[in-house]
């Protein structure tokens, strides 16, 4: 299991190192320089800027720099700002998107988990059709517009939340509703699907012919072997829900990452757009690997074999 938990790290680090390689190409690539938006400027200034951030020297060396500053978990100088740096903007915009997140996460695993496995317990039946018209509901319709209905009838009509800003819990539940709908949609089809596979297993049938408990079936052999397909693609949903979403930040007024990134391309801030890349990417990747090892504990028939280390 070390020896697996290793290989897997170092390709976690190389697939990172590969995303931040690419991410600077492609930042050289693009046409335009930040400064563009800051109106003509005398030759002097431009050149004087153009060596404050290292944009003068080759782009070798100015890859070289950015790497060495990374190792130091220094995501460099903001572009556009004269205070904030990416890290700033980081420390700032990261804590906001991640409470989002995690409670757009715990309502995604919780709700999607429970109308998965009612659907699947009672297949063909009035509560199954329920389920999954609640989850086809949950993927056809936009964030943005889920959003804005839960403004109108919560904030506006019945007044019983705040509309927007980040100021206590209460402005956190509708948007964490609005971000949760599509991953909690997209859960409980999976986990209904997966459920129904296991439900006919031989094992299954197993069970019942030594007299197990129909609760004891369904959650110690069903719903364990079931949730595998959902604790796979568990690392990516996290990782697109604490990193930030620009559409429900906006709608709510909420200062998080998301925003910050779509700013930062708007402006071409190009450091903060290679940190915010690589911050996201790091957390995406971070997960991915938590969710490979995860896997020997929820199912312990996974085994390493010897010619996969």
């Amino acid at each position: 299991m070390l020896k697996y938990t290793l290989k897997r790290l170092i390709w976690a680090m190389i697939t990172l190192w590969v995303i931040i390689t690419i991410t600077f190409i492609i930042m050289k690539i693009i046409p335009g320089n930040p400064f563009a938006k800051e109106g003509p400027m005398p030759p002097a200034i431009f050149n004087n800027l153009q060596k404050h951030y290292n944009l003068d020297k080759p782009e070798i060396v100015q890859y070289g720099l950015y790497l060495k500053s990374l190792l130091q978990l220094d995501f460099g100088p903001s572009m556009k700002s004269k205070t904030l740096t990416v890290n700033d903007y980081i420390k700032k915009g990261f804590p906001v998107s991640l409470h989002l997140g995690l409670q757009a996460l715990i309502i995604a695993i919780t709700l999607g988990l429970i109308l998965g496995v009612i659907a699947a317990l009672h297949h063909n039946r009035w509560p199954d059709y329920l389920s999954m018209i609640i989850a086809i509901l949950g993927i056809s319709v936009p964030s943005f517009i889920l959003a804005t209905f839960l403004i109108q009838y919560f904030a506006v009509y019945l007044k019983v939340l705040p509309v927007a800003t980040w100021k206590s819990w209460a402005h956190t539940v509708l948007p964490s509703i609005s971000l949760a709908m599509m991953p909690t949609a997209f859960l409980a089809r999976l986990m209904r699907s997966s459920m129904l596979e296991v439900m006919n297993q031989d094992y299954m049938l197993t069970a019942k012919a030594k007299g197990l408990g129909r609760s004891m079936i369904i959650i110690k052999h069903a719903i364990r072997n079931a949730i595998l397909p959902v604790v796979t693609v568990l690392g990516i949903t996290t990782a697109n829900l604490v990193t930030g979403s620009f559409i429900i930040e906006h709608i709510f007024g909420i200062p998080g990452m998301g925003e910050m990134f779509v700013k930062s391309i708007f402006n071409r801030d190009y450091s903060v757009i290679l940190g915010s890349t690589v911050f996201y990417s790091a957390i995406l990747i971070f997960l991915i690997f938590v969710v490979d090892v995860a896997y020997t504990w929820i199912d312990p028939r996974i085994k390493v074999a010897k010619e996969n280390i």
